[in-house]
């Protein structure tokens, strides 16, 4: 079966199997608004090295439905014949979170969006699977693009394992994960991550190395502030 099928069937059974979530309840809108010193995504750095600014707000129904709209600053990208591109990044998600199995899934659909930048919006469809046992996190997923024309007529994707790590009498959380992709970004590449996060209250705080094995790509340490309400 193919990627593309793996996924468009969680995604389907995403929407109509059982839930292990209340369908009693309220809906919730939850944010959060932060700065870090590089937008790193993928092994690779989306604001030039420079800082930005990111933020979101999610819609959370009771019965594990969600939406969320979330924007970066970027470098600027997709420059068309007028000489301009997009100097920020809107993502728009549709998803559902639910359990089964043992496990805590999460299938989605999302669309990247680059307001001013020319031909370069795309979308994928997001399928992550996780399991806490203790104070571990262990999660798996892939982030797949069908073939778009703002893709070169190709497609795209993107497998990775992660872990998370934060014992409740340790001051900070840790943090890992390795991805491979493969298609119209990238030919086979891998790109790691490690990092720590301390929580004040509604506020985070954490450090980040990436790297990766792609053209271009250099271990880059990076920071954060993120305020969540």
């Amino acid at each position: 079966m193919t990627i593309r099928l793996v996924v468009l069937a969680a995604c389907a059974f995403a929407a109509f199997g059982s839930s292990a979530q209340a369908e009693e309840g309220t809906w919730k809108l939850s944010g959060e608004i932060g700065v870090v010193s590089d937008y790193q995504y993928r092994g690779y750095s989306l604001s030039g090295g420079d800082w930005a600014l990111q933020g979101g707000l999610t819609v959370n129904a009771p019965s594990g439905f969600y939406a969320t709209v979330w924007s970066s600053m970027i470098e600027e990208y997709g420059i068309g014949a007028d000489g301009d591109g997009a100097k920020a990044e809107v993502d728009v998600s549709l998803g559902r979170a639910f359990s089964a199995g043992g496990l805590d899934w999460d299938a989605s659909f999302q669309y990247y969006g680059y307001p001013d930048g020319s031909d370069v919006d795309f979308y994928e469809t997001i399928l992550t699977a996780s399991r806490t046992t203790g104070a571990f996190t262990a999660t798996v997923g892939v982030e797949y693009a069908p073939s778009q024309d703002n893709l070169g007529g190709d497609d795209n994707s993107y497998f990775f394992l992660g872990g998370d790590y934060a014992p409740e009498h340790w001051p900070v959380s840790l943090s890992a994960r390795i991805g491979h992709e493969d298609g119209a970004f990238a030919d086979g590449k891998l790109d790691w991550s490690v990092g720590a996060a301390r929580t004040f209250g509604p506020v985070t705080v954490n450090l980040l190395w990436t790297d990766s094995d792609g053209p271009g790509a250099e271990g880059t340490l990076s920071g954060g502030i993120v305020a969540s309400f």
